[in-house]
């Protein structure tokens, strides 16, 4: 982990002109960890462009640097390096995201168990509670004072993929870097409540259609949610707010597995799996050519509606009766 830490750090050292990218439907540890990055390197007068192609999901817009996030790479010249974060794979950065951009060197932090090693430096840690955690002792590790909006966007990053503390991966190593970050100026009140406090009426009122379409498998143990397009339609709502809907089903007593399918057209859905702790969601995502977290993780699925939720019924159903 050293090692590969004081390879990037050295690349970063080296370079000038520096992308950084995250991938499609950011949450908050892509987002938190691009920002966090990326004011550090500004303070080293590095030249540096943050691309997400979705944009700041809008709980995240109030994170110090939000406005740096471009949305096209049009018209950008040469990187001398490329630092993709919180991603297994380029693709997932977006179609064509490889072939767009022109850069010396692909570096790339991620904490995801598939983890494809697309990069000419790699670092990875499947046990780290966050990529931001990662992008944290990278920082640590640079000739560069970090401040308040540096650790807000870190911290961000924590809560966010630890469930604020609640989930597996909220290790010792966890809290003791969110202690680091309070030393620097984060309020954990004022972070959480413009993460989970402020929710826009909209998103309510697509979560009473999205809670209606509750199936529980006979077992008890796999519950889903669905999200369409008449739904976001009806309720003047994105994608983005769907984001932690898949948890409300995850709650449900007895269930170990729970999943959100959610419409992208009329022949393509998303699936994002959760569990509990004792099924590896990973490798139920996997079989759909898609992958993640132990616990979290997703893949996109073609057909109808109802045969994807079949069909995600069947491998998370075929996963618990093999646990």
């Amino acid at each position: 982990m050293d090692r590969l830490i004081n390879e990037i750090v050295s690349a970063i050292e080296a370079d000038e002109r520096i992308l950084i990218a995250s991938h499609l439907n950011p949450d908050g540890d892509a987002i938190g960890s691009s920002l966090a990055l990326a004011l550090a390197l500004k303070k080293m007068n590095k030249d540096v462009f943050v691309y997400n192609r979705d944009g700041v999901p809008y709980q995240f817009e109030h994170l110090p640097g939000a406005e740096m996030v471009a949305t096209s790479l049009d018209s950008e010249k040469p990187f001398d390096s490329a630092v993709v974060l919180d991603c297994s794979e380029l693709e997932r950065v977006g179609k064509d995201f490889s072939s767009m951009v022109a850069t010396k060197k692909w570096i790339n932090i991620d904490h995801h168990l598939t983890n494809e090693y697309f990069a000419d430096i790699t670092l990875i840690d499947k046990d780290a509670c966050s990529t931001g955690y990662l992008v944290f002792n990278v920082l640590k590790a640079l000739p560069v004072e970090l401040d308040k909006a540096i650790a807000d966007n870190i911290y961000t990053t924590i809560i966010v993929d630890t469930g604020s503390f609640r989930y597996s991966n909220a290790t010792n190593e966890a809290f003791i870097a969110a202690g680091e970050l309070v030393s620097l100026g984060v309020s954990p009140w004022e972070i959480s409540n413009k993460v989970y406090e402020n929710q826009p009426l909209g998103r309510m009122k697509l979560l009473s259609l999205v809670l209606d379409s509750l199936r529980v498998s006979e077992n008890g143990k796999v519950a889903s949610l669905v999200v369409t397009k008449e739904m976001m339609s009806a309720t003047g709502t994105g994608h983005e707010e769907t984001d932690g809907f898949v948890n409300y089903a995850r709650s449900i007593e007895g269930v170990e597995v729970a999943f959100l399918v959610r419409e992208i057209t009329s022949s393509e859905y998303k699936i994002s799996y959760r569990s509990k702790g004792l099924i590896n969601v990973a490798s139920v995502a996997r079989s759909f050519g898609g992958g993640g977290h132990r616990n979290a993780a997703g893949c996109v699925m073609e057909g109808s509606l109802e045969e994807a939720r079949k069909a995600a019924f069947y491998a998370a159903e075929k996963e618990v009766d093999a646990s």
